[in-house]
């Protein structure tokens, strides 16, 4: 990334503003100012994230906020009520509460003599999330939206659950926000409150696993911060970015069919990241494209780029499968619109061991599987959050415990953009049952990466509001899709359609092992085939990430990342061990030395289900001087054929002595999961 250091406006950075809301809680705010905005006012931007301004974002918000700063605008970086240096405490995530707060600071931005009234929102993930749900309040001060790596739907495609089954990502995600809710304020910043503030939190934040647990169905729960409930809420503008190894891909080309209002689609190779922090490269120079949307929205002024494609993705090309991809070949695309009238679906019938085009078989065949557990150790995360190494791995270790059905290898090279969508006829010996299907690139060598993927809770076929259990024996029709991807297949690589009844730990198992039988002459596969076009070679280039000055951080102990799968054939053990170690570091100009650490293992014995099992635990530090304070939490997941068994602990130190300890113990009743 090139660092710019010369703007048209020079920047004057507040470290720390407070905006007090209505009922007396504060929040705490980062703000960068064109050095003249209070003589001239300037649009404004808000990002509302629980991530900490002072430590854990301070250089990408600075990166980022300082650049749109110099170009004219007033950026506002809040830390949500309960965060950071933020009154309060948080209790979970998009709660009404929350969004409330986020009309106050938007009323309160523009009302500063610094603001000229208008506001954008724009956040990657939570602020991504949070940025649509305020704009379908429709306040009026907010113009324009940038959501990076967020979701529509906060049940069928967050986080949480996919296709009706409970992710692994669920109890990651969760072990993430009971650590961060841990953490103290700074006492340079707060004062001498700082340690009241701490224990309020670590007494009142909760343990939010146990809720989310006990909303295993689409429920009014989820409805709410859920827009595609009503894509007309949204009146404003929206850009929607998103990349392939992200979870959140989807979401793009929902809201670019669901929305009316003016909308933009990006979506990349990269994994959680803004675009200019892009991994798998190739980064780009999102935040000039940012600019072009807000000179637009915020300012009224004619960049051009409403008059490009609605939708610019990012084809891959043929790639050896790798958990970690420093580049990842391709060349951009665009789509005037989307849904696009250029995509086609060309159907794949299911014939045992082959995917015929076209042609159905004259005969239907009924094939059986029931996978072992070790089926999805090689499927990497749900959501690619660092990019290395929790990319899915070859997939051929995977493919000997599933059904498989391949293409011959193509005499004529085949792109796709869209989701793959399977129909399936299938029968189960259970009441409970999973399914997962992955569609894979599979060279002449035969190494074989995955392109996308999908799962389905088959009690959830018809709904997800209220599902229904299968009866053992009976043939059921069930339809449901892949993620989208856009994809090269070259010539003399084949297509490989694999499908399990299990993919742990990316989903949770069902209760039981479960025998599925398919029925091939029914069963299909649609892909969205799309022809090259000539378009797509005099598409405006995007430019080399830029950024603004990062603070100083000194690193006291380097990062460590880890991903192992570790087989322990004595015992009949196996393990995903994943350890994300940020290091020490210490933030110079304030003599803040932080430190984070992460370990998870998921693992089963032999092949009993009851014996899978989710574990989590946290380490963070905070320092300066002979101040210090340290927070240790760990969580637990395992589960019986009835219920799900959830066990955390959370313990908070300053210096030696342990000045706080908690238990948790839940047992939550399976709901058709």
């Amino acid at each position: 990334m090139k660092t710019i250091t010369s703007f048209p406006h020079a920047v004057r950075e507040m470290e720390h503003v407070w905006i007090a809301l209505s009922d007396g809680v504060r929040l705490a705010a980062r703000i960068w100012l064109p050095e003249d905005a209070q003589q001239n006012p300037v649009p404004a931007i808000l990002e509302y994230i629980p991530y900490r301004k002072r430590d854990f974002e301070a250089v990408g918000d600075a990166v980022t906020h300082g650049y749109f700063a110099g170009h004219g605008y007033a950026c506002v970086r809040v830390d949500l009520r309960g965060a950071g240096e933020s009154g309060g405490v948080l209790c979970d995530e998009y709660l009404a509460r929350e969004q409330a707060d986020g009309l106050e600071v938007l009323r309160w931005i523009a009302g500063q003599p610094w603001c000229d009234g208008s506001v954008g929102m724009m956040g990657i993930s939570w602020g991504g999330f949070n940025g649509l749900q305020i704009a379908a309040l429709q306040p009026p001060e907010l113009k324009a939206v940038i959501t990076v790596c967020s979701t529509d739907d906060r049940y069928a495609d967050d986080v949480h659950y996919m296709g009706g089954c409970l992710l692994g990502d669920n109890l990651s995600w969760a072990s993430t926000m009971f650590a961060y809710n841990a953490c103290p304020p700074d006492p340079v910043l707060v004062g001498d409150r700082w340690k009241e503030m701490w224990m309020e939190r670590l007494d009142k934040s909760g343990l939010w696993l146990a809720e989310w647990l006990a909303h295993q169905r689409r429920d009014a729960y989820w409805q709410h911060g859920s827009v595609c409930e009503n894509f007309g809420a949204i009146q404003c503008p929206v850009m929607a970015v998103s990349g392939w190894a992200d979870g959140y891909s989807n979401a793009v080309f929902r809201l670019l069919a669901g929305l009316e209002v003016p909308r933009k689609g990006l979506v990349g190779p990269w994994s959680h990241k803004y675009p200019h922090f892009g991994v798998p490269g190739p980064a780009i120079g999102f935040l000039q494209e940012a600019l072009l949307w807000w000179d637009t929205w915020l300012k009224g002024r004619k960049t051009g780029i409403m008059e490009e494609p609605m939708l610019r993705v990012w084809m891959q090309d043929s790639v050896a499968p790798s958990a970690r991809y420093k580049q990842r070949p391709g060349r951009w695309v665009a789509e005037e619109h989307w849904p696009s009238q250029h995509i086609h679906a060309d159907r794949y019938y299911l014939d045992p061991a082959r995917l015929l085009l076209a042609e159905a078989p004259d005969t239907a065949d009924h094939l059986s599987i029931q996978s072992p557990l070790s089926v999805g150790l090689y499927a990497g995360k749900w959501c690619s959050y660092a990019a290395p190494p929790d990319l899915p791995h070859d997939q051929r270790e995977e493919d000997g415990g599933c059904l498989v059905f391949e293409t011959p290898p193509l005499e004529q090279s085949l792109e796709i953009l869209g989701a793959p969508g399977l129909c399936l006829e299938l029968s189960s010996n259970r009441p409970v049952a999973m399914i997962a299907a992955r569609l894979s690139d599979v060279a002449p060598d035969d190494k074989a990466t995955r392109i996308s993927y999908g799962v389905l809770n088959l009690c959830h076929r018809n709904s997800h509001h209220n599902p229904e259990y299968l009866e053992p024996g009976r043939t059921y029709r069930v339809e449901f899709q892949l993620n989208h991807i856009a994809q090269h297949f070259p010539v003399g690589n084949r297509l490989r359609l694999s499908i399990s009844t299990s993919y742990w730990p990316l989903a949770w198992p069902a209760p039981e092992p479960v025998r599925l039988t398919l029925v091939t002459g029914a069963s299909c596969m649609d892909l969205p085939k799309r022809r090259p076009r000539r378009s797509d070679d005099r598409l405006r280039a995007f430019g080399q990430p830029e950024g603004g000055l990062a603070p100083a951080v000194t690193y006291l102990q380097p990062k460590n990342l880890k991903w192992r799968v570790i087989r322990d054939l004595g015992e009949n053990l196996s393990t995903l061990e994943v350890i994300k170690d940020e290091g020490v570091f210490r933030f110079d100009a304030i003599d803040w030395t932080v430190g984070s650490k992460t370990m998870e293992w998921y693992s089963f014995q032999d092949d009993d289900f009851s014996s899978v099992r989710g574990e989590t635990l946290w380490q963070r530090s905070f320092q300066r001087g002979s101040w210090s304070v340290r927070t240790v939490s760990r969580t637990v997941l395992t589960s019986s054929v009835s219920h799900f068994i959830l066990h955390a602990e959370l313990d908070g130190f300053q210096g030696d002595q342990r000045v706080f300890s908690r238990n948790w113990k839940y047992e939550i009743p399976r709901d058709h999961v």
